[in-house]
């Protein structure tokens, strides 16, 4: 098993092993985003498991700005104390956990129409075709010190850091995205005014929180379409990172349920894999970047994870969907049972009443019948 479970450091994390649980919304918790017993469930589980890294399912920063039913609320002190019993849980089983942050913007389809939802430009999501108010001046200042505000709950709630979202078409990413932005201000044009929204974000929440606590940035590898962002242009944002200080990058993209029809395709001069899907990309920013970094998509069996970082520059692997699966598969592997995740990409977990594998779920004391061929 290489170097998977030996102990590494992520900045100024230390980690058990190389082995993360990528950010997963559950869909699980209380209307207006408090924790419950379900949840706590899962992330103990988790933790029990050996995943050395929890990123949690992220948590909206503002009240009225809920992209997803039962997704995790941040936006306010009140959520402090059901936050401290998860880190608390969490580190009992020597596990690290940072909370993702996000403000997701038009790629919502919840509640659209009963709520402002805020966007650099009033271009629809290509995805939901949901249109957004134009962003005043007021506006970014607004979001800005929500996404810092948010970060200072998440250290006093006794997470090992924060991981703040600017990938997947979100509203930090429409920012950095020439197809979305096309604002004629300091916040549009050149790379670096696009660039000025999530830079701003980071500064202020590092006054914020200190610049002993842990920072992450998501980026996208590239929006894989023509006239948007492209990979070049995430090459200059993760060097931007790495001088403004942020401790980590994790290097993902935008390509849900398109992951294998896409394999084998050639985006900014790299291709993306069957396994590892953004792996040619993350060697290719290792070049450019000396921080930290982590990432996801795609990774089923040990030896693809080895391979990640061994040859690709990568400090930790991502795992998602085959956790659903298989919430103790990381321990599975460490206990030398090496077989691959059963999970089947198939993308069916996002459900109405919570994010669960439907395909190897337990229903009434008695696992489903239906095995991987």
């Amino acid at each position: 098993m290489g170097i998977i479970f030996e102990k590494t450091k992520l900045g100024s994390l230390c980690l058990k092993n190389h082995l993360v649980r990528s950010a997963t919304w559950e869909n699980k918790t209380t209307e207006d985003g408090h924790m419950t017993d379900e949840l706590y469930d899962i992330y103990e589980k988790l933790a029990k498991s050996e995943v050395g890294l929890i990123i949690t399912g992220y948590a909206n920063i503002l009240k009225e700005e809920q992209p997803n039913h039962g997704m995790m609320g941040i936006y306010e002190d009140s959520y402090i104390e059901d936050y401290k019993k998860l880190t608390d849980i969490v580190h009992s089983y020597g596990s690290k956990i940072i909370m993702q942050i996000a403000y997701g913007g038009t790629k919502t389809t919840y509640r659209v129409g009963e709520r402002i939802i805020f966007a650099p430009g009033e271009i629809p999501e290509r995805g939901t075709g949901t249109k957004g108010k134009a962003m005043t001046g007021d506006d970014i200042l607004l979001v800005e010190e929500a996404f810092a505000q948010a970060a200072l709950r998440i250290k006093k709630a006794g997470f090992d850091g924060v991981e703040i979202h600017a990938a997947h078409t979100y509203l930090i990413n429409q920012f950095l995205s020439p197809y979305y932005n096309d604002r004629k201000d300091e916040y549009g044009g050149s790379l670096e005014n696009r660039m000025r929204f999530l830079v701003e974000i980071c500064n202020r929440t590092r006054e914020k929180v200190g610049s002993d606590f842990f920072i992450a940035v998501k980026l996208t590898a590239s929006e894989f379409f023509e006239g948007g962002l492209t990979f070049a242009e995430t090459k200059e944002i993760a060097r931007k990172m790495e001088e403004i200080g942020v401790d980590a990058i994790e290097l993902s993209g935008n390509i849900h349920g398109k992951a294998k029809s896409m394999a084998g395709e050639m985006f900014d001069q790299h291709t993306l894999r069957k396994k590892g899907y953004f792996l040619e990309y993350a060697r290719a920013l290792r070049e450019v970047i000396t921080l930290p970094m982590i990432t996801v998509g795609g990774f089923r069996d040990l030896e693809t994870i080895e391979e990640a970082l061994s040859d690709f520059g990568v400090d930790a692997v991502g795992v998602s969907r085959p956790l659903l699966a298989e919430p103790d598969l990381f321990l599975r592997w460490k206990n030398g049972d090496i077989r691959p995740a059963i999970c089947v990409s198939c993308s069916k977990c996002r459900t109405a009443s919570g994010n669960y594998c439907t395909v190897f779920k337990k229903e009434q004391g008695e696992v489903a019948k239906r095995r991987c061929s």
